[in-house]
């Protein structure tokens, strides 16, 4: 309990100190923009510590934009193969955690409301509890035919044709079953067929109904002190008007930009009006390409990570 009091605490004393950053406008520099897409750059300092973090914005409701995903199977691309591949987007953004084994992803991917990816939601236990198996439910961000967002916990199985979900964050179950099964949700009234055209997953929640909520120690994604170190992020959610904003913020780059807690990402992303967000995966796999050209520099030497699913967004000719 005295643990839970001092991390309540400290979390508050974050959220007070943290000023508010401005935000300017760059369209300028990502020419051609079409209506209701626009884009934002700041280089405020995050409690004091360097930051370069871009947004977008976009307008769920303009019909000339399309949202959409694209994912390879046992491969990964860099988000400008993406950018060529599929025909040079108004955006390109990472999204999803994955495997290097089998270069797959381990969230929700849709597209055109098909299922393109399932979540893993099982994570074997250790040492003691090597026989044991805890289940979570992944956060994922979908939008549906009305061009309405939404961001909730998901369960998905291939051998199920619907994804189901909830707006209520469900702790882990543990039992000693590796596959989870539907039969082990389906008497509960929180979870409801999620119809979404486009999703992505990733994790935790950031934001619900405006508030800062990370559930991180349900959705399992960061052990120990996690929340607190800072990294390359990437992340996306909604605004009540309409508004959907994918947000990605630079890192690892010692005296320039040295990245965001899971608390600073979720308080940038509710000073700019989001009602609803969630991280995606971050670190060497964070990046934004807006027509073709970069927003933060990847932190990996290398440059731009190979990841095996994208968010796009669309313009129409």
């Amino acid at each position: 309990m005295k643990k839970n009091i001092l991390l309540f605490a400290s979390l508050c004393i974050t959220l007070n100190l943290f000023a508010q950053v401005k935000w300017q406008n760059v369209d300028s520099l990502f020419q051609p923009l079409p209506q209701g897409f626009h884009v934002y750059y700041t280089n405020d300092s995050l409690d004091g510590k360097p930051n370069i973090a871009y947004y977008a914005e976009a307008d769920l409701k303009n019909k000339n934009l399309i949202f959409t995903t694209d994912t390879t199977k046992g491969r990964r691309l860099t988000p400008t193969q993406y950018f060529e591949r599929d025909s040079k987007p108004l955006l390109v953004i990472n999204c999803t955690f994955f495997e290097f084994v089998h270069n797959s992803n381990l969230n929700l991917v849709v597209k055109d409301g098909k299922i393109l990816s399932y979540n893993h939601q099982t994570i074997n236990g250790k040492g003691k509890d090597t026989l044991t198996y805890r289940h979570t439910f992944p956060s994922a961000l979908g939008i549906d035919k009305k061009r309405n967002a939404d961001v909730a916990w998901t369960f998905t199985d291939s051998s199920l044709k619907n994804i189901y979900a909830t707006q209520t964050i469900i702790q882990p179950i543990k039992d000693s079953v590796e596959n989870f099964s539907y039969n082990k949700i389906k008497s509960s009234n929180t979870f409801t067929k999620w119809d979404m055209q486009t999703a992505v997953g990733g994790g935790p929640v950031l934001l619900q109904n405006g508030e800062i909520k990370i559930t991180n120690n349900e959705e399992l994604k960061f052990t120990g002190k996690a929340i607190n170190d800072k990294h390359p992020r990437t992340c996306i959610g909604y605004t009540t008007d309409g508004k959907l904003i994918v947000m990605v913020i630079e890192g690892r780059n010692k005296g320039k930009a040295e990245g965001a807690t899971l608390v600073q990402q979720a308080k940038l992303l509710q000073q700019i009006g989001c009602v609803e967000a969630l991280n995606l995966d971050g670190g060497g796999s964070s990046c934004m390409l807006i027509n073709g050209k970069q927003t933060i520099k990847p932190s990996d030497k290398e440059g731009e990570r190979p990841v095996p699913a994208v968010f796009l967004i669309q313009a129409k000719k």
